[in-house]
């Protein structure tokens, strides 16, 4: 099959549905089989994948993910679009289409039923609005995932990947890298789509990690004290987290803390990996505990 990846196919399917692009959905769909076969590679499908397919469009990618994987679910936000699924993928018995936003989709519950509460692939190309917290709601819903191998904006993709010092570092860099070891795949020009976006894109695949590479004792002050670092990039990391309401310690003690794990106290958030932050998150929140 997979003949949906020619532009003049898409063209006549979307003719014959009167089917309009909805910007609030962010729709771009892919028509490059070239990079089609980058992703499905990249993700490493096999014949006893689950895959999540994330925005399935007109079902271009979802054909060549049935013919390649186990099972796929396919969430669709976009009602008009269900029609034309249940055409272009009519001829597969190991797909379902859901007509929902990915947000409110219970992942884990859908992994329970569908794949025994084993790990399950992701795959998307993604509405570009909407790209983080859509991937940080796969993270920090600890749903069973193997990868999430998904088209987002070239610059997202590069701020998931940057390492600490580099101008693209920080809160996402954090955040995706606690969870998962990020690779870009391809970078992918406007051409490739239809209608065309206004920036380039980039296949990045994010490999989960089976525990994370630090470990903290508690999770959530960890990620605050990554934005409180981030709010305001030219602020020392002493100041950032001074006006963090979540920290009950004088501006001086932050600073101690700091100095206490051989960093200068001028040091700014974008300079510190993420061990480090791990060891001064650790460090504030045993200082709290003692102060009572």
């Amino acid at each position: 099959m997979g003949e949906l990846i020619h532009p003049q196919k898409t063209i006549e399917i979307l003719k014959k549905y009167n089917f309009h692009f909805q910007k609030k959905f962010g729709q771009n769909f892919l028509i490059d089989a070239h990079v089609m076969d980058k992703i499905i590679s990249s993700a490493a499908i096999t014949k006893d994948a689950f895959i999540l397919e994330i925005g399935p469009g007109i079902g271009t990618m979802t054909q060549f993910l049935c013919e390649n994987a186990g099972f796929v679910a396919a969430v669709e936000i976009d009602h008009n679009l269900i029609p034309v699924l249940d055409e272009t993928l009519g001829a597969y018995d190991n797909v379902m289409v859901i007509n929902d936003d990915i947000l409110k989709v219970d992942i884990g519950r859908l992994a329970e039923e569908k794949n025994g509460g084993k790990p399950i692939k992701v795959v998307a190309n993604l509405p570009y609005y909407i790209t983080t917290p859509i991937i940080m709601g796969l993270f920090e819903s600890h749903v069973p995932l193997e990868s999430v191998t998904v088209m987002v904006q070239k610059e997202v993709a590069q701020r998931m990947k940057a390492e600490p010092g580099t101008k693209d570092y920080g809160a996402l860099s954090l955040a995706v890298q606690y969870y998962a070891k990020p690779e870009i795949i391809a970078n992918v020009p406007p051409n490739c789509f239809m209608p065309r976006p206004k920036v380039g894109s980039a296949v990045i695949c994010l490999k989960c990690h089976k525990h994370p590479p630090v470990q903290v004792k508690k999770e959530k002050l960890l990620f605050d004290f990554i934005r409180a670092s981030f709010n305001q990039r030219r602020k020392t990391l002493v100041n950032g987290l001074s006006h963090f309401p979540g920290i009950s310690l004088s501006k001086e003690q932050i600073q101690e803390q700091i100095q206490m794990l051989g960093l200068p106290a001028t040091v700014r958030g974008e300079s510190l990996t993420l061990a480090q932050f791990a060891a001064l998150s650790d460090a504030i929140y045993h200082s709290m505990d003692a102060k009572g």
